[in-house]
């Protein structure tokens, strides 16, 4: 019996560059099954890169679909898939906190990193004081894990010589699950703050002022 898949694929600005965002549903599969076979579907789409890889990636997915879902990892009633449908499905919501070294191409930067948010549906936070700029994401842990797989992999900016090159300046400062204390982000919001003192209050609105005064401080120089 053949099993029906549904994919969805956001194909991002620098697309074939980069890896498109994949989103797969299925009625006959649970949601932990679904996302081994986005994991999948990700490892098989690394191998292509710069070349237009949809349409190979669905044809892979037809002939490889009933041995993905034959290995342990992807077993019916496994205990390891019980519990990867747990973990799955009480992830809730996280957030994570990156540090970008500089933006060469910022307007082109800026839109791409709205369109990522928008895409794996995160909101938060993009923010400019001074020479720091910060990207607080919340959202499905997932999603945020793609995000960083689309910020490492494509090329978002440009290099001193003016050619496009990939994000090598990143790092996660703190991710955790979001907690009662945290502000819930409804979007994705661009911001710049005229001082440190602005930054702050951001942080400690969203209930995070001991990650500003142990991440962000030391980023002050």
């Amino acid at each position: 019996m053949d099993i029906p898949l549904q994919l969805v694929f956001h194909l991002p600005l620098s697309y074939p560059s980069c890896l498109p965002g994949i989103v797969v549903n299925s009625k006959h599969l649970t949601r932990a099954q679904c996302e081994i076979v986005k994991e999948k579907l990700l490892e098989q789409a690394e191998t292509l890169l710069l070349e237009p890889m949809v349409h190979e990636l669905v044809l892979w997915i037809q002939e490889n679909l009933r041995h993905i879902l034959k290995c342990p990892e992807a077993g019916g009633g496994s205990e390891k898939c019980s519990s990867a449908a747990s973990m799955t499905v009480d992830d809730g919501l996280w957030m994570t906190l990156l540090h970008l070294d500089h933006m060469r191409a910022k307007a082109k930067y800026v839109k791409t990193v709205e369109k990522w948010a928008s895409d794996l549906r995160l909101t938060g936070r993009l923010m400019f004081m001074g020479k720091i700029i910060l990207i607080l994401l919340q959202g499905d842990r997932n999603d945020i894990k793609e995000y960083l797989i689309l910020q490492k992999t494509c090329k978002v900016d440009v290099d001193s010589s003016g050619k496009k090159c990939k994000e090598k300046m990143i790092s996660v400062l703190f991710e955790t699950k979001v907690q009662t204390e945290h502000k819930r982000f409804l979007a994705f919001e661009v911001k710049e703050y005229s001082s440190l003192d602005e930054l702050q209050k951001e942080f400690e609105t969203t209930g995070l002022k001991k990650l500003f005064s142990e991440c962000v401080l030391r980023l002050v120089k």
